[in-house]
């Protein structure tokens, strides 16, 4: 076991000024003194624990972290999962139960595992460097937390490059009093994939690697230009970083990284995964975007689909032809099985590739023959929304309330030097406590992300989800164009250190990150 509270009251001295981060109601004020922080092994945070709802039931689940051995189109890798499989367990409970999860490390060095848009107790955050250790090489930890809310969550790791492994899963907290009406629960991983895989000269190529020759920069090279205009060559691959992939849709640049393979539940579209089902169920989709540096268009050839979840929360229903899933981002959508087989497309967005899954009824006319990955469409056109464009069901809209602490977080960098940013602070977990956005236990929070780069983010907030706007989707990240100012608010109603950061893994890996810090 090891200690899950390596932060005391005056493990980080010296003050940060809060700068262009300062509260409205509260500007130019200083950061408030480390002592002054309450941290993950505070009481405050086992009585606010407390007060959750409990249906006494626990749900007990193991996590060996190891290597794993696996092959892809028929190339063996070597890469870091769970339990031994690409796919990690998809972890199932309901609200109010308490979740047990001991994890075994088998890795090299040190790991952890965030639950990725809870609103748990802050020493089970799973922050390496924050709100615990890491569970060392050879070591075993428990996270021990109640399992608060409804809705399609996933856990990973939050050490370094590692969350660009197989070091993930889902995480579905049911509703004893579900409203949906369906047949069948589907869940959807996707992620982009490069390690282990081979280059041209025989080495495997590691996220390290990649992110290493990020962080060399570009120079005066224009990355979100290059591919389209007279020439149309579209994105162009050099090393392992990715030129010209460019979205309209996400406002220009639309990634960095030259991926070799995209994951449908741990598989490739040479060998989609298949879902069974009858013509005619109601299915439940619930679509986890898992990668670093990709974002996916998703949705079905000629068919409609019902979202009705944004990051677990509710939605008011909106019908449309696709769907965009940021980093991060979850969404859930009803689908109709139609007779035969059905490819589930995931497009990934300006980079000219896709993977899928199907739909088999097992029935029907092109049973036994589905479509081959080159005869899929490279397109999702028509209706198209993302998370951040839906409204909030009613019943979870925030009461109306002027807000008692307003931050801005301007998002800064770029590819030149490949430095991002927030306040044009690279954010280092040697000194987690410099520069923090200081809040104080039931105010209401609103913070504006600035996008002053010029490529989109998608920005995370561990502990709370917050709500866009007046009335618009309650989530937990958020998709920031180039250009565009995204202003969320929340509740100060989980007290704690909270990491806030964008979930393009290789943005947050260079400073793109920050905490959300309670003071007493």
């Amino acid at each position: 076991m090891h200690n899950n509270n390596p932060l005391n009251r005056r493990a980080f001295l010296g003050l940060s000024l809060a700068g262009t981060a300062a509260a409205a109601l509260a500007a130019c004020s200083p950061a408030a003194p480390d002592a002054a922080r309450i941290l993950p092994g505070d009481p405050l945070i086992a009585e606010y624990e407390s007060r959750r709802v409990s249906s006494g039931k626990v749900v007990n689940q193991s996590l060996d972290a190891a290597p794993v051995a696996a092959a892809l189109n028929g190339r063996a890798i070597t890469t870091w999962g769970y339990n031994g499989a690409l796919q990690a367990p998809t972890i199932r409970a309901s609200v109010g139960d308490q979740l047990k999860a001991t994890i075994k490390n088998g890795l090299g060095e040190a790991t952890s595992i965030h639950w990725h848009g809870l609103a748990l107790r802050n020493n089970a955050d799973g922050v390496h460097g924050l709100t615990e250790d890491g569970t060392p090489a050879g070591g075993e930890h428990l996270y021990d937390f109640k399992l608060p809310h409804p809705g399609t969550y996933w856990y990973h790791s939050h050490v370094e490059m590692q969350r660009e492994r197989a070091l993930y899963g889902a995480l579905i907290i049911e509703d004893p009093q579900e409203p949906l009406d369906y047949h069948r629960d589907w869940v959807i991983v996707l992620d982009d994939w490069i390690d282990g895989v081979a280059t041209k000269d025989g080495a495997a190529t590691t996220p390290d690697e990649v992110m290493k020759e990020l962080s060399g920069g570009m120079g005066g090279m224009d990355h979100g230009s290059m591919g389209h205009g007279s020439t149309g060559s579209g994105p162009m691959p050099m090393g392992n970083t990715l030129m010209g992939a460019v979205s309209e849709y996400l406002g220009g640049d639309a990634g960095d990284v030259a991926t070799p393979f995209h994951l449908f539940n741990g598989a490739t579209s040479e060998d989609p995964a298949v879902f069974v089902a009858k013509a005619g169920e109601r299915i439940r989709l619930r679509i986890i975007n898992a990668a670093g540096d990709t974002a996916y268009r998703v949705g079905l050839p000629g068919q409609r689909i019902t979202l009705t979840h944004s990051d677990g929360f509710p939605v008011k229903h909106e019908e449309v032809d696709a769907v965009v899933l940021g980093m991060g981002e979850r969404i859930d959508a009803l689908v109709t099985v139609q007779e035969g087989t059905t490819p589930v497309l995931a497009l990934a967005e300006g980079k000219r590739q896709l993977v899928h899954g199907l739909i088999s009824t097992g029935t029907g006319t092109g049973t036994g023959t589905p479509p081959l990955p080159a005869s899929l469409p490279m397109e999702l056109g028509g209706t198209v929304l993302d998370g951040g464009k839906l409204t909030a069901d009613p019943a979870v809209v925030l009461a109306a309330r002027t807000p008692d602490r307003v931050h801005e977080m301007r998002l800064t960098g770029g590819m030149e030097k490949y430095d991002w940013g927030i306040n044009g602070h690279r954010f280092d977990m040697a000194k987690p406590f410099e520069r923090t956005f200081d809040i104080r236990a039931g105010e209401r929070v609103q913070l504006a992300f600035i996008n002053d780069t010029d490529m989109w983010h998608p920005m995370h907030l561990h502990g709370h989800t917050f709500q866009i706007g007046e009335a618009g989707a309650r989530k937990d990240a958020v998709i920031v164009r180039p250009g565009e100012t995204v202003t969320v608010q929340f509740d100060a109603d989980n007290p704690g250190q909270w990491l806030t950061h964008c979930h393009n893994a290789y943005h947050a890996e260079r400073g793109m990150m920050a905490v959300v810090s309670y003071i007493a």
